[in-house]
């Protein structure tokens, strides 16, 4: 029979310790030593490549405006890392260019001098595609050796890399197309341009949502997604899939120069629906070749995609949070600016300045969306002093 106990008796008197609480069990490793990894670090590395991939579209986009993608007819990912060194060299790259169909048919008045102009900004496009791939392995692997990688986290990074390594290869898909002789095509074509932006954007998504995520400790993560509010949440995912749809017809209108024509609005050609919208035999073909119905359709879901965007925008505003609402706010501002982009670059025929600013503008609309989904998933609690726990960064 055990002897009574005085209620004023030290615990540690006893020998009766009771276990201590553990913490960040999210970050244990099998071993059970913490391994939260280099989160900052990470997250810095990644809005590099954020921001170089942003670069990257804007340059894609200036290589297609000046119809320089096809200055450069094979794929070489090493020994073309190096532009031609001499005037021998230079003179092989632009008789190669000489015999494909865009040269003969479009850009035949050139002369060695023009043609340098367009195969720099080709070079440039490949060479910072490089540069992004060697900044990611550098990252990746430097982070894998010491041993810096979050739990659960190398196989998001790993993806990244991935999908880097696939958009290099639909690139090179996409440009193939174009270098053609005698079957009259001057260009790529138009739906493997709008997989390759397509696929830039899915992996600006992904970097932008990892770096949402380590912006805040997993705990906190954890915390905050117990106030996850639904409904703004697939609201939220909804827009942004919807705005994908919008930025892949876009690319189709990029791949046919379908903004330069009909520049009249909100009518085409003073009427509702373009003349001759389709001019091809077979059908599907003139949904991606028809410069008229290809824009009409961009113009449509415009119209519904800001339509939806109202009604995203009034649900955000009910969020308990001022961070989400602010988040939805900014997205409604962004979508505003865009549509009255896309109204100025049909009017003055897709100049080159606002085509591209139109196209990076799409851009930071992405962004901001998935920075409201981001903030609905894991709400930034605010007290009622205004204070917030666990700050969204």
């Amino acid at each position: 029979m055990s002897s009574k106990r005085s209620i004023f008796e030290e615990v540690s008197e006893t020998g009766d310790k009771r276990p201590e609480a553990q913490t960040g069990l999210i970050d244990k490793t099998s071993s059970g030593k913490t391994r939260t990894g280099a989160r900052r670090g990470i997250r810095a590395w990644l809005m590099v490549l954020f921001a170089l991939v942003v670069v990257m579209i804007a340059v894609g986009g200036l290589t297609r405006l000046t119809d320089s993608g096809l200055s450069i007819t094979e794929w070489r990912p090493v020994s073309g890392a190096l532009p031609p060194m001499s005037e021998a060299e230079w003179q092989s790259e632009f008789e190669k260019y000489q015999q494909i169909d865009q040269f003969r048919i479009q850009h035949s008045w050139m002369e060695l001098s023009d043609f340098k102009q367009i195969y720099w900004w080709e070079w440039g496009h490949r060479q910072l595609g490089r540069a992004i791939g060697l900044v990611w392995a550098l990252g990746f692997f430097g982070f894998l050796a010491v041993r810096q990688i979050p739990a659960g986290w190398t196989g998001r990074l790993l993806l990244i890399g991935a999908l880097g390594g696939l958009q290099g290869a639909i690139g090179w898909w996409m440009v193939h197309s174009g270098i053609t002789q005698g079957e009259g095509i001057t260009s790529v074509a138009s739906y493997r341009l709008a997989i390759h932006l397509g696929l830039a954007f899915v992996i600006l998504g992904f970097i932008a949502w990892y770096v949402y995520l380590l912006g805040r400790s997993e705990r906190d993560l954890m915390q905050a997604r117990r106030a996850k509010e639904a409904k703004q949440f697939g609201m939220a995912t909804g827009l942004l899939h919807f705005a994908f749809l919008q930025i892949l017809i876009g690319a189709l209108v990029a791949g046919i120069d379908a903004g330069r024509t009909y520049n009249d609005w909100p009518m085409m050609a003073g009427q509702f629906f373009p003349p001759n919208a389709f001019p091809e035999p077979q059908m599907w073909r003139n949904f991606f070749e028809s410069p008229g119905l290809v824009q009409f359709i961009h113009r449509i879901v415009g119209y519904l995609l800001f339509a939806f965007g109202v009604v995203v925008w009034l649900r955000g505003r009910r969020s308990a949070h001022t961070a989400t609402r602010f988040a939805f706010n900014a997205v409604f501002a962004a979508l505003i600016i865009q549509m009255l982009l896309g109204i100025v670059t049909v009017l003055y025929a897709a100049p080159v300045q606002v085509a591209i600013l139109h196209q990076f503008m799409a851009v930071v609309l992405w962004s901001l969306i998935l920075r409201a989904r981001y903030l609905s998933a894991y709400p930034v609690v605010t007290s009622i002093r205004g204070n917030t726990k666990g700050g969204a960064k």
